[in-house]
């Protein structure tokens, strides 16, 4: 590790310990020229996950993104945003876990149709409307009957 204040690049380490998320280690480290001491972070490096669009085109996964499109389908819904990020975190995980880096843009869709669909009904008719691009009403309503069909078979077991 290179010295921030002389330049030398041997150091020693000196402490090391997790940071409160457990997600980075700090490191104390001292030069061994100049015998100043300086920090480092050290952090597990994740490979970049890249969507794969309809039009085949690629861009770099953004959770931003998503969750921006998760909130809009939740607009005057009393669904909390913590809720929200808990679902686009639990959806990166997924994605993560695949094990695949090109990832189509439809997988995710479905994904976040899942996650709505659990959260709120409403928010998930809306991003499924936008998500699906139902071509008439009764393509819409085949998709409420199923959504009123999955809650009917939920609340019978």
């Amino acid at each position: 590790m290179k010295c921030p204040f002389c330049g030398y690049v041997e150091s020693k380490v000196i402490d090391s310990r997790p940071t409160d998320e457990s997600e980075r280690i700090r490191r104390r480290r001292e030069c061994l020229k100049c015998e100043r001491r300086f920090t480092t972070y050290e952090i597990i490096e994740t490979a970049p996950l890249v969507v794969v669009k309809k039009d085949k085109s690629r861009e770099a996964f953004d959770s931003g993104k998503l969750l921006a499109g998760m909130m809009r389908a939740c607009e005057k819904r009393a669904v909390s945003l913590a809720v929200l990020e808990q679902a686009v975190e639990d959806i990166e995980m997924s994605l993560r876990n695949s094990l695949d880096q090109e990832i189509p843009s439809y997988k995710i869709g479905e994904l976040a149709m899942e996650k709505l669909r659990e959260i709120d009904e409403v928010a998930y008719v809306r991003f499924a409307s936008v998500y699906r691009q139902f071509k008439d009403i009764d393509s819409f309503m085949k998709e409420l009957e199923s959504l009123v069909k999955q809650r009917r078979q939920g609340t019978a077991l």
